[in-house]
């Protein structure tokens, strides 16, 4: 049963979004919020804003806890102190993942996912070309 009512899953919306999280995640970086707006096409400002953004991320976080990731919408963050906004926190307590509600737990609890996240989509690393053998000496 899905705690985040859908309304973009399987959209062009959401998986525009869902791959400006990665490429953000592929590079140890952050989306802010009004870039996850932009991407949506919806004004960048006030609350029908922070709903829709925070519904978007709130169904990919969600999907991808179900396949056994980490929540992905830990790099989007505000634009201002670069964390995320209270609707992430209030996602992991419905989803089970935070149990404790201190400012301390909750900041460790978005590191944690953060770093999982950055592990988890973290590019391959070019492996290098074995070194050709030497032919036998005759």
């Amino acid at each position: 049963m899905s705690i985040v009512k859908s309304k973009y899953r399987g959209s062009v919306t959401y998986h525009l979004v869902f791959a400006e999280l990665i490429n953000a995640a592929q590079y140890r970086g952050n989306v802010v919020y009004d870039q996850v707006a932009e991407i949506m096409g919806i004004f960048v400002r006030g609350h029908h804003m922070a709903a829709e953004t925070g519904r978007i991320l709130g169904e990919i976080s969600e999907d991808e806890t179900l396949a056994g990731r980490p929540m992905l919408s830990a790099v989007a963050v505000n634009a201002g102190d670069l964390e995320p906004s209270d609707g992430f926190y209030q996602l992991a307590q419905q989803l089970g993942l935070l149990t404790e509600d201190s400012s301390q737990a909750r900041e460790r609890f978005w590191h944690e996912q953060r770093d999982a996240v950055y592990a988890t989509w973290a590019k391959p690393r070019a492996m290098s070309q074995p070194k050709a053998a030497k032919a036998p000496a005759r």
